[in-house]
């Protein structure tokens, strides 16, 4: 049987919804509190199980009988002050899975993320052959994520199968106006402004797509970049603009221009009691001009990506009728 940690979120539903779309049944686990996605309701082939990862006792008793393990579970922030929850989940909670695939001789597919890649050399592509390296002003997430990862490529010396996927920016109208959707709501709402950096996009479908690939191959103790098209934000932004109707930003934010940004927002979140609508690590990261090669996914599985001003159509559409 399968087990899939994070099954509430958004990558963890759609890869669930593409499990059993092909008859396969699943074990989802969930948090006490986490909310059934509507796009899994009802669903017969589906066991779902109140666990935690960083609860070794009850994350026990989800394995019995489980072969494959597809662990999604993760908490993403570039807010400074989740960095303790960060580092538990990704990075504890991750050792707690690899640990237990161990145990039971289980096959695991880790989510990691292009942040485990580390920062672009100048003119390159990053690919899996990059790591990450020690950067005292890096933010936590990637530090979360990378130090995650190296839990699995322990695992990985003892003995464990597994392959890890590093995806980049996700994108899917699923997300609502949350994650990634936060960028659509931007620009829907009239976003004046754009940056000079640049990132990798891919559709959640593909995501999924690739991941269940990968599980089904005969692939074991390697890591893949899964990202569809390297994007500069000025064209993502004017592409969400051109769905939604709107006006696409049309000024460039200037490095100082965001420093004030961030601690405006910093400012006004400290009288809402809400978290900043811009954090520090956000406004460095929209900077970074970070290009990722999908070569070896395509190579291995021969997927071939849904274009990324495809993708980009769809979600606008999808959030519309929201």
């Amino acid at each position: 049987m399968i087990l899939v940690t994070g099954a509430t979120g958004f990558l963890g539903a759609e890869l669930i919804c593409q499990l059993t779309g092909q008859g396969q049944k699943v074990r989802a686990l969930k948090r006490e509190d986490s909310v059934i996605p509507a796009i899994l309701s009802g669903n017969t082939l589906i066991e779902w199980i109140v666990a935690d990862i960083n609860d070794l006792s009850s994350l026990d008793d989800a394995f019995e009988n489980i072969t494959k393990v597809y662990h999604c579970a993760a908490k993403v922030s570039f807010d400074p002050k989740d960095k303790a929850t960060l580092l538990k989940v990704n990075i504890e909670g991750t050792s707690n899975v690899a640990n237990l695939c161990v145990h039971h001789n289980v096959r695991l597919l880790h989510v990691s993320s292009v942040a485990a890649l580390g920062e672009a050399k100048k003119g390159m592509q990053i690919t899996e052959k990059d790591f990450w390296e020690y950067d005292a002003n890096v933010h936590s997430y990637a530090i979360s994520k990378y130090e995650g990862e190296m839990e699995v490529w322990r695992s990985i010396a003892e003995g464990l199968d597994a392959v890890i996927v590093n995806p980049s920016v996700i994108i899917g109208h699923n997300a609502g106006y949350t994650g990634s959707g936060a960028i659509f709501k931007l620009v829907k709402d009239g976003l004046g402004y754009y940056t000079k950096g640049a990132t990798g996009i891919v559709d959640v479908e593909d995501v999924a797509k690739s991941m269940i690939l990968l599980m089904e191959s005969e692939i074991t103790g390697e890591r893949f970049t899964i990202s569809a098209e390297n994007y500069y934000y000025k064209q993502f932004f004017s592409e969400i603009a051109k769905g939604m109707g709107v006006k696409a930003p049309s000024k460039e934010a200037k490095p100082w221009m965001l420093g004030l940004a961030w601690r405006a927002a910093k400012l006004a979140s400290l009288f809402t009691g809400k978290a900043a609508a811009l954090t520090s690590d956000a406004a460095k990261s929209s900077l970074n001009i970070s290009l990722y090669s999908n070569d070896k996914i395509r190579n291995s599985t021969g997927i071939t990506f849904k274009p990324l001003h495809q993708s980009i159509q769809e979600v606008c559409a999808g959030l519309k009728k929201l």
